[in-house]
């Protein structure tokens, strides 16, 4: 097999545009009157070869966010993780979380009992404790993963009695919005949900991350109280399809 010779020109791009959209995701924060430190930045690596990851890494990236199970777990091996954050933000099969289970440190898309319950099993047949979050389909789009709002506190009640997982929040994805208000809308339903269920304190139901806020909008979701966003193109450019 050929071996793969980065693209001085992208690598530096790439560092370039890690450190550009830190110092956005801080100075939004500020803006909203938090702390920079109160955001965290992952980078998207979905199709993205790995030493472009690499090079984000070096450059400060200590969040990575990968689609597909297989993706990830074909170029782990080629990446520089000491100190890095690994989650799994790409919807999850059931037949695939045993190949998953404690190789991320976090599931942001949970989307069922079912799925839930099976990284419970796993996870307790392997002697740990998975974090996850509960995935919110808040424009109830057809072609999106996600349970629907009216149905969240009723499945994250459930799973809280589940071993092995351990609930930590909430993750959306949008709709793709043609104004900024509309944008802001969907973040502020999401936001008020995330309070909401903080403010009830439910059993086993820890709301520590709103992960919300992708290349297109995460300046918007930081405003609406997003503490993870979930940056590819902006970082990597546009993203390749094989």
């Amino acid at each position: 097999m050929e071996k793969f010779i980065p693209d001085e020109a992208r690598l530096k791009s790439v560092e370039e545009n890690y450190k550009a959209v830190k110092s956005r995701v801080e100075e939004a924060a500020l803006k909203a009157g938090r702390k920079p430190g109160d955001v965290r930045l992952m980078a998207v690596t979905k199709t993205v070869e790995s030493a472009y990851i690499n090079r984000a890494i070096e450059v400060g990236a200590d969040l990575i966010g990968e689609n597909r199970v297989q993706e990830y777990l074909g170029k782990k091996d080629e990446l520089k993780l000491d100190g890095v954050e690994k989650h799994l933000i790409g919807h999850l099969q059931t037949n695939k979380v045993k190949q998953i289970v404690g190789q991320v440190d976090m599931i942001e898309s949970v989307d069922s009992l079912k799925l839930a319950k099976e990284i419970g099993r796993v996870s307790e047949n392997r002697g740990i404790v998975s974090d996850i979050l509960v995935e919110v389909n808040v424009g109830k789009e057809d072609s999106k993963s996600g349970i629907y709002m009216e149905e969240l506190e009723e499945l994250l009640c459930q799973i809280a009695g589940i071993g092995g997982v351990r609930i930590q929040g909430l993750m959306t994805i949008p709709p793709i919005c043609e104004s900024e208000s509309e944008v802001f809308g969907y973040f502020e339903t999401m936001q008020k949900a995330f309070a909401d269920i903080k403010d009830r304190k439910l059993e086993n139901v820890n709301m520590n991350i709103l992960s919300m806020g992708m290349s297109g909008d995460y300046e918007a979701a930081v405003t609406c109280g997003s503490n993870i966003v979930r940056v590819g193109s902006a970082i990597f450019g546009a993203r390749k399809y094989f």
